[in-house]
């Protein structure tokens, strides 16, 4: 159980986010009149520093910071891919981001479905981007919560049982109140304490724990041999050749998909301008370095001699963090972790909330719906998502929402090809976009269920292993390519392809801007 040092200190953090959280009114401009993009996206008003937290912030989740040490506790080396998967989404970031920005600025458009409904003139592709993407993102967001529980409970800070989920509950209360009536504001003035808190705690806590454990060659070298292997190069610490295809794929796919997901999207438009995003891309490798900090003391809790429960392996670096650490820095890693759930977790729950106001309410149920009518329904929305993700992790099993984050990642990365290649080139024709997209649904949902819900699979020929969400990537972009190419030998006008399912949001204009819908 805690010591009082211990609490008060976390306390005091989770407080400060708290407080921060209700001055958000103050970035609120009183001259604007209630709008989506006011509530979802902050006015599209946030500078460098505000971007660079809220975008870092939102990619880098809480249970990113608990999953990937546990990994490497577990299994070793494979868990590293978390550290090329962030590199290598910078550099598309850079190109990706910025592109949409001004494409969506222009437009009016708020969400990724908001683009493809423009871009391709199809109500049911944009209905399947949003729908994707709102899947995709539950069971995300109650993986937040999973890493709240899991942190409190192996640290000590919040009893097993009832009493336990009830300041769980408590703490995910007060961030959908903020959420409610703030919007985007609230979670981008508490990224700015979890930037601060995590920064600073895990790497003293780096610090402290190599110095007692003797550096970076004794962690490994105790690593190793508790994992079984006479050395470090011979141990699980270092890949095979065998597990190079997965590891390859895995980075790859996680990256693509990464860039397709609604919360990264959603902060990302809050930004200010292009300019803003490219330079937010070229330092957002500061938290790359973070992650490899976390992976480390998941190496580190092995030497340590640390023994998670079976199946929680989540838990070893509470635990390691629990047994060396005085009270109060304890108390200020398990708060850092707890309020960097808080952050994706509030900007989750607007993105989910604004997909379904933007693409399914006023596409199909309310088109003439006012702004204020929109902010006021996706407010409700936000609310529902938040207590649908309390009443998943109180009523499941953890393992449940593990599985479908899993098939999450594979979903998402169905609507690369009518998002992310629809910015460059408009060959691709939306039936055939749709139809892919519908092959890389099933396809991957098939795979990972097969392989028992692992995101690693075999294609049925050899040893061969890849990532499940890339395999059906490139199903999804085989049936789009002949798919368009079959249209266009037939000789079918481009347009005339476009799914019939019926719209009136295109005949009428646009409430925030005033310009026609396309």
């Amino acid at each position: 159980m805690a010591d009082g040092a211990m609490t008060a200190t976390f306390l005091a953090v989770i407080g400060g986010a708290s407080l921060l959280a209700v001055t958000a009114r103050r970035l609120r401009p009183n001259d604007r009149l209630p709008s989506l993009e006011g509530w979802a996206l902050a006015d599209r008003s946030l500078g460098p520093v505000w971007t660079w937290l809220l975008l870092g912030g939102t990619m880098f989740t809480a249970y990113t910071f608990t999953a990937v040490p546990g990994l490497a506790y577990g299994n070793g080396a494979p868990a590293f891919f978390a550290v090329p998967y962030t590199v290598i989404v910078f550099p598309l970031a850079f190109v990706l981001l910025s592109r949409l920005w001004s494409v969506a600025r222009r437009h009016g458009y708020v969400t990724a479905a908001d683009f493809v409904r423009g871009r391709y003139g199809s109500p049911a592709l944009a209905l399947a981007v949003a729908l994707t993407g709102i899947l995709a993102t539950m069971p995300y967001l109650a993986l937040q919560l999973l890493g709240i529980r899991a942190v409190l409970t192996a640290g000590g800070v919040s009893p097993r049982g009832p009493a336990g989920d009830l300041l769980m509950v408590g703490l995910f209360a007060g961030l959908a109140v903020a959420t409610y009536r703030h919007g985007l504001r609230a979670p981008t003035l508490i990224s700015a304490l979890k930037a601060v808190a995590v920064f600073v705690s895990v790497t003293a806590v780096c610090w402290l724990v190599l110095r007692r454990l003797g550096g970076p060659g004794a962690v490994f070298e105790g690593a190793a041999r508790r994992m079984g292997g006479p050395d470090v190069a011979h141990s699980p610490l270092v890949l095979s050749p065998g597990q190079q295809p997965a590891y390859a794929t895995l980075a790859l796919g996680s990256a693509l998909a990464l860039l397709m997901y609604p919360h990264v999207l959603t902060a990302a438009f809050a930004a200010d301008g292009p300019r803003t995003l490219r330079k937010v891309t070229v330092a957002l490798p500061a938290w790359t370095g973070l992650l490899v900090l976390f992976g480390l003391l998941g190496v580190a809790a092995l030497a340590a001699g640390v023994r998670a429960p079976e199946g929680a392996a989540e838990s070893a670096v509470p635990m390691l963090v629990d047994r060396l650490l005085p009270g109060p820095p304890a108390g200020l890693v398990f708060a850092a972790i707890t309020v960097g759930a808080l952050v994706p977790a509030a900007v989750m729950s607007i993105a989910a909330a604004t997909s379904f106001v933007r693409n399914v309410y006023v596409e199909y149920v309310h088109p003439t719906a006012t702004p204020k009518r929109q902010v006021r329904v996706a407010k409700a929305v936000s609310l529902t998502a938040k207590a649908g993700a309390v009443a998943f992790v109180l009523g499941l099993r953890d393992q449940d929402a593990v599985n479908l984050q899993l098939l999450g990642g594979v979903w998402i990365l169905q609507v690369f090809p009518a998002v992310a290649i629809g910015l460059f080139t408009g060959r691709l024709r939306p039936r055939a976009l749709l139809a892919g997209w519908a092959a890389g649904m099933v396809s991957g949902t098939f795979l990972v269920v097969r392989e028992g819900f692992s995101p690693i699979v075999r294609l049925g020929f050899g040893p061969l292993e890849i990532y499940a969400g890339l395999a059906a990537l490139l199903v999804n972009l085989t049936v789009a390519v002949a798919g368009s190419a079959v249209l266009t030998r037939l000789g079918v006008p481009r347009g005339a392809d476009s799914t019939d399912l019926p719209s009136r949001l295109s005949l009428r204009r646009h409430p925030e801007t005033g310009a026609n819908n396309p």
